[in-house]
């Protein structure tokens, strides 16, 4: 989708922000399949950008939709769809998505956007829920969704819906991205995958301590995401972020993290963005 595509009339832009998980422990299995986590969430002041252009006519549409991703099983579709259903809303709406966040990144990108339609839809509609009613909404959406609609730095439990909100250092990060989707079902389906990491109280990832229990398994399907963080690493000590593909580093300036950003093999793409502990849609919408 081109910028120039979006009508006068839309409201926008607004963020879909980046996440990183600085830490991801997978401390066990329900019985239900599901993974009990404890992860820590911040935002990035980088991510999607997305546009509403209100309709009359009560549909949901789509424009921008990512590769190969149906309009319909799109999460903004999704989302905006379930808003409409939950509230009893003949609202309409084309969303616009400028998309910048890479699919199988670990980055949130998919839950971000449905985090967006859902607060900005909310508003735009004059639906009147709380922050609350949406993030429950959203957690049939994924798992993800409800950090995005809260927007505050935050350790979660669980299977990721027990938020606790914290208060990190704002340091800045450079994100590789060594072109590589990750699946994330196929890294949770691994067998190789540890399970068993002991709950603890959620450390402090910029000490260095806390790990990414994905790494392994990821290291060893994606040799790609190895070499990325084996490059990073030779600067500042590199992790992953959610299941991959993208790894970071924190750096004190934007200046430090420029000058590793200029080095980056040319085969990979990167960015440099600043971790925040308000996600820029909470602050967008205040």
């Amino acid at each position: 989708m081109k910028i120039a595509d979006v009508p006068a009339s839309a409201s926008g832009p607004w963020p879909a922000p980046a996440k990183l998980n600085l830490l991801l422990h997978i401390t066990g299995r329900r019985a239900d399949g599901y993974h009990e986590l404890q992860t820590l969430f911040q935002f990035l002041t980088f991510g999607d950008w997305l546009y509403f252009d209100l309709r009359m006519d009560g549909e949901v549409r789509l424009v921008g939709e990512p590769a190969g991703v149906p309009a319909a099983a799109d999460l903004c579709v999704q989302a905006a769809r379930l808003l409409k259903e939950a509230t009893g809303s003949n609202a309409g709406v084309t969303i616009y998505n400028d998309k910048r966040l890479p699919p199988g990144g670990g980055l949130g990108g998919g839950s971000s956007d449905a985090a967006t339609t859902l607060a900005v839809l909310n508003k735009l509609w004059k639906l009147g829920l709380s922050l609350d009613e949406l993030a429950e909404l959203g957690l049939s959406l994924g798992a993800d969704v409800p950090v995005f609609v809260h927007g505050e730095a935050a350790g979660a439990e669980g299977v990721g819906e027990v938020l606790i909100p914290v208060t990190l250092p704002e340091p800045w990060f450079l994100v590789v991205n060594p072109l590589v989707s990750v699946s994330t079902a196929n890294i949770f389906s691994d067998p190789g995958l540890t399970r068993d990491t002991p709950r603890t109280k959620i450390p402090d990832p910029i000490t260095g301590v806390g790990k990414n229990d994905c790494e392994a398994v990821v290291r060893r399907r994606y040799p790609e995401v190895a070499a990325a963080l084996d490059w990073l690493t030779a600067f500042a000590p590199a992790r992953m972020t959610g299941t991959g593909g993208c790894v970071f580093a924190a750096f004190d300036s934007e200046a430090a993290a420029s000058v590793v950003a200029g080095q980056v093999p040319a085969n990979w793409s990167s960015f440099v963005a600043r971790g925040v502990n308000l996600s820029p849609l909470r602050q967008a919408l205040v």
